[in-house]
């Protein structure tokens, strides 16, 4: 993904060379670029302007010492690319602690806001009609952050945003089913543009991690699901 927008590529990798001073922390003058970020990298402009020479490695980092102890050689193990279960599994720690926040406000808020009503304000209309809220809250930040990573390659459609549209519709009929959604035309209606907008969004930040999208495309769906 770096690579690929240009956040990794010839100028930061010299610019971290010199920051460093790697030069006199090691000996020799070789540096091992992960194969994934080639495309960012040119070898010949790395060489000259900071006299090291550039070494594509394995895809993964863990792979790096056995690749040094096989002469700086990768096998076919090293240059296959995975997204398994486990790879995605990883990705949802980091998106999970990255919206925490959003998800705590918007359900103190929900808790709030649900105790005002015509006769003033009452604590148990919020408490009521906020746990609802916050449910269907929880919910959504659930689907967007781990439901759909996990379930990546069985959710029909290509775009991430399509995808997490209908997860979002799964879990929205699920919180129907369990009387979270009030049967009113404009609750259901509400919850439902909430439901698939929301989660659609977030599991668009996964576009990044994955290992089969593109630049290309991923500013393309941008451009039409954002809006």
């Amino acid at each position: 993904c770096a690579a690929g927008k240009g956040t990794f590529g010839t100028e930061e990798l010299v610019n971290r060379i010199r920051s460093t001073a790697l030069e006199k922390i090691i000996t020799h003058r070789r540096v091992i670029v992960p194969q994934l970020g080639a495309t960012g990298v040119s070898c010949y402009r790395v060489r000259e302007l900071s006299g090291f020479s550039v070494v594509y490695g394995p895809v993964r980092a863990k792979d790096i010492p056995e690749f040094i102890g096989n002469d700086m050689k990768t096998t076919a193990g090293m240059r296959l690319v995975r997204f398994g279960l486990a790879d995605r599994l990883e990705l949802v720690p980091v998106e999970l602690a990255g919206g925490i926040g959003y998800l705590v406000f918007f359900m103190a808020l929900s808790y709030i806001i649900s105790g005002f009503g015509k006769g003033g304000y009452s604590t148990d209309d919020a408490f009521r009609y906020g746990s609802r809220a916050a449910i269907n809250l929880l919910l959504i930040y659930i689907a967007g952050t781990t439901a759909s990573p996990i379930l990546l390659p069985w959710i029909p459609g290509r775009s991430f945003s399509i995808k997490g549209a209908i997860m979002e519709a799964l879990f929205f009929l699920t919180a129907c089913s369990l009387k979270l959604i009030e049967t009113g035309i404009l609750q259901l209606s509400g919850w439902f543009l909430v439901y698939t907008s929301v989660t659609s969004f977030i599991f668009m930040n996964f576009t990044g991690a994955t290992t089969y999208t593109s630049l290309s495309g991923v500013k393309k769906e941008m451009k039409t699901a954002v809006p």
